[in-house]
């Protein structure tokens, strides 16, 4: 399990800006909330063992069979259910498209598949779109055009490719969409009502795959492993289809501009993005030094990245927040690297 990671809030007591989630932080849930609060006598019983009233609307939603959806208790709780499925189905190595979200390597690792450079039959590889914490995009390849049919899965053991698209609904580009994951046949999709949503505290997101990749997950699945409440909230939010961001492209236009002003200071560069989030380097600091001093002298929390495979001590990862607080992240890194300058 990762150990160091966004949204570490608890350790702080003093945090007024949090740039370490890749998720937006201003979302308005008021009314999530306030329905909640009318169904608090839900936790008086069990929920369903699997939540199929829920997968049934999120199918409906995104145009396929309730029979092509598997609700889990969040994204991270499928990448593990994913690798031990995957596993006992004979599955023996994992290929994983670094630096990417290291809990597909952990899960992998946990259940024994081992990690290697090349994809084909036999193998499962792994990849984020947009990708965390890059920020970038992978465009499909030819392999990604292969259809396999459940009578030849059952023969085989075709390369499975898992799309993790968690952060779909913080891009304008284009992504594979459910419906043709599942005319593939060796495609399983995450998603995270999580993060479409903004509400991480709910653990809520789910798998979209063809019926035989979802019978294979199903054998695996621990009966209740979604409380009532979050079922309620994901029923609550997809039927409402909530709106957390209102102008996507002006927030990514503001994500934009962080990133353009932080590239201007002398000391921090940053890679191109396709999304809110973007990866930085500082030269000459860690970006744990960082971290602890614009938590300390600023209330402001950013990732420290270095425990992503691939990277180093000094990349940190930032999420695009208001133009006043993008503003007051800029020149608080400016003044940690050139106090004189900003004296």
């Amino acid at each position: 399990m990762l150990h160091g990671h966004g949204d570490d809030l608890y350790r702080y007591n003093n945090i007024t800006m949090n740039f370490s989630s890749n998720i937006y932080s201003h979302a308005d849930m008021s009314k999530l909330k306030q329905h909640l609060c009318h169904q608090l006598s839900l936790i008086d019983s069990y929920p369903e063992p699997e939540p199929l009233t829920l997968a049934k609307a999120i199918a409906e939603r995104r145009g396929v069979s309730p029979d092509c959806i598997l609700v889990t208790s969040g994204a991270t709780e499928a990448i593990y259910l994913i690798a031990q499925a995957l596993r006992h189905s004979g599955y023996t190595h994992a290929h994983i498209l670094q630096p990417t979200f290291n809990e597909y390597a952990d899960a992998c690792r946990m259940f024994g598949l081992g990690l290697t450079e090349e994809d084909g039959n036999g193998t499962v590889t792994w990849l984020c779109n947009p990708n965390n914490p890059t920020g970038s995009l992978h465009l499909e390849d030819d392999s990604a055009d292969t259809v396999c049919t459940a009578s030849e899965f059952s023969k085989t053991l075709p390369a499975i490719r898992v799309v993790d698209q968690s952060y779909e609904d913080y891009t304008l580009a284009h992504l594979m969409s459910p419906a043709e994951a599942v005319a593939k046949g060796n495609i399983i999709q995450l998603h995270s009502l999580t993060k479409t949503y903004a509400v991480p505290g709910l653990r809520i997101g789910y798998v979209v795959a063809a019926p035989h990749l979802i019978n294979l997950l199903r054998r695996f699945v621990r009966p209740w492993a979604v409380n009532a409440l979050a079922i309620e909230a994901g029923q609550w939010l997809v039927s409402n289809d909530a709106k957390v961001i209102a102008d996507l492209p002006a927030y990514l236009a503001e994500a934009n501009r962080l990133r353009t002003m932080l590239n201007a200071i002398p000391g921090i560069s940053v890679l191109p993005t396709q999304t809110n989030f973007m990866l930085c380097r500082i030269e000459g600091h860690t970006a744990a030094e960082l971290k602890d001093y614009l938590a300390s002298r600023h209330g402001i929390l950013i990732r420290d990245a270095s425990n992503f495979v691939g990277l180093t001590p000094h990349h940190f990862r930032v999420a695009a927040q208001s133009p006043k607080e993008n503003d007051a992240l800029t020149a608080a890194i400016g003044e940690y690297l050139h106090p004189i300058a900003h004296h």
